[in-house]
């Protein structure tokens, strides 16, 4: 008997799931370990199982579709068997089979349907008789964000992903086969379909052009307009003619990056953002590090700057509970803002992984010991570097931690993670001039902090207060560990 897979729910915070990769194809036989795609959350990146064995059916999602958690996803039976009744309880139309009920893999081109284009109809030259406009509901997010940015009717254009879909690679489609759009023109499409010649610059469709669209017979006969080998081009090697301005490469911004891009924006339009620095002396550090290094337990020996700088930022934390704190109902949401303080520690640790930038949360991070704080880091950010943490371990924090200092940077302005109200970049070691009780010159080993506050509630008083004493910490770190 036929069974629908369903998106998965990957944590309490996770309504939606955007599938990355097939690992599967129609007509695949399963079983129920077998892995179906790999999906990511804003926040980390996953792989389905099956968990069920069988045939599979019908996919009912194309790579780059953000599917909702436990909405149909894929399904699974018996070779030829009918699964128009399942489809039907999901709400998803009937999809197309062959001889011996299998599904048809084919898919059609990203044509425009003959009914966009102004003078173009049904048995005119050009038109395709597969084509056929859907509705509004049978466009992915994705595809109509891009439309909507565009102009483009989005629910004029044939779709390519499954059951007819129209997805994000049909609009490209539609954008690269049409000229480009004016600001001006872009800003009235209302509906535009590529097709209409533009008569701007380089061929750019205007506003006029908008107003007044052409016959299919003037698109066939218009001339491409291209710019002239002396207006746009430059000199490369001996008597060769290359473009302006080269090969050009773009990649999209989706998944973990785009999430990181919008609440990079976000924490900068909504916070009042100050960068304070300082610098400890970094030699006890240096030593109690040398002497775990050579501990007989292998998790002190493990213990490293990085846990050493954490666990001193902890202690520091516990006395200044103002910096460890969230700012909630931002002063947009006309409530009134409210700052709310916490009696724990819970430390975000941002962690640089092959899917970009994740801050997995240390929780209770104020009542563990050094062993505990240094193999609890350790566990996070292996999870998530590998992609196995759970979504609910990477929100919560109430302060985070950033450290550069590996990488040799001095110093960096680290941005909030909102809507925690301060935040701490680690810079490198280095040897620093000093000068000695006699007068004398020397060098000394100093470790540097950078600390961004939100000066809407923290005032540079107060963050220079937290930096002396998270530098007095470091400098005694043998006692801050003992206390």
């Amino acid at each position: 008997m036929a069974q629908v897979v369903v998106m998965p729910q990957l944590g309490n915070t996770v309504e939606s799931c955007l599938v990355t990769t097939w690992l599967v194809k129609v007509g695949d036989v399963v079983d129920a370990a077998t892995l179906l795609c790999e999906i990511e959350t804003d926040k980390s990146a996953m792989e389905v199982p099956s968990g069920v064995a069988g045939t599979v059916l019908a996919l009912l999602a194309e790579e780059g579709d953000d599917v909702p958690v436990k909405d149909p996803l894929v399904i699974v039976g018996e070779p030829g068997e009918n699964i128009e009744e399942l489809l039907a309880g999901a709400g998803l139309p009937p999809v197309t089979t062959g001889e011996a009920g299998e599904v048809n893999e084919s898919v059609p081109e990203p044509l425009v349907p003959a009914a966009a284009v102004p003078g173009l109809t049904q048995g005119s030259p050009g038109a395709s008789s597969g084509s056929a406009t859907v509705s509004g509901d049978a466009v992915s997010p994705r595809a109509r964000g891009l439309a909507a940015s565009q102009g483009i009717a989005a629910g004029q254009l044939a779709g390519t992903g499954p059951l007819g879909r129209v997805i994000e690679r049909d609009v490209q489609a539609a954008i690269s086969s049409g000229a480009a759009l004016t600001p001006g023109a872009r800003a009235g499409a209302e509906g535009f379909v590529p097709g209409v010649a533009g008569s701007g610059i380089g061929g750019r469709v205007t506003r006029a052009d908008l107003a007044a669209p052409q016959t299919v017979a003037e698109l066939d006969e218009a001339p491409v307009s291209r710019p002239s080998s002396g207006s746009g081009s430059g000199q490369a090697g001996s008597g060769t003619v290359r473009e302006f301005p080269g090969e050009v490469s773009e990649t999209p911004l989706k998944g973990i990056r785009k999430v990181i891009a919008e609440r990079m924006m976000n924490s900068l339009a909504t916070s009042a953002q100050l960068t304070y620095t300082a610098t400890a002396p970094a030699s006890g550090l240096l030593k109690l590090r040398k002497r775990l290094k050579n501990a007989a337990d292998a998790d002190l020996a493990g213990v490293t700057i990085g846990d050493l700088v954490g666990y001193a930022t902890v202690k520091t934390l516990a006395k200044h509970p103002t910096v460890n704190a969230h700012l909630a109902d931002g002063p947009s949401s006309g409530s009134g803002s409210v700052l709310r303080k916490f009696a724990n520690v819970h430390l975000g640790m941002a962690v640089d992984t092959p899917r970009g930038l994740l801050v997995p949360t240390l929780r209770f991070a104020d009542t563990i010991t050094l062993r505990e704080f240094s193999v609890g880091c350790k566990r996070l950010a292996n999870d998530a570097i590998g992609g196995s943490i759970s979504p609910d371990l990477l929100s919560g924090a109430t302060f985070t931690v950033s450290n550069l200092g590996a990488f040799g940077i001095e110093s960096f302005t680290p941005l909030l993670n909102v809507p925690q109200v301060a935040i701490l970049g680690v810079d490198a070691i280095f040897p620093r001039a000093v000068i000695n009780a006699d007068g004398s010159v020397g060098a000394e080993q100093r470790i540097g902090f950078s600390l961004t506050a939100d000066h809407q509630v923290i005032d540079g008083a107060d963050a220079a207060r937290f930096l002396k004493d998270l530098c007095a910490a470091v400098a005694d770190i043998d006692l801050t560990v003992l206390g």
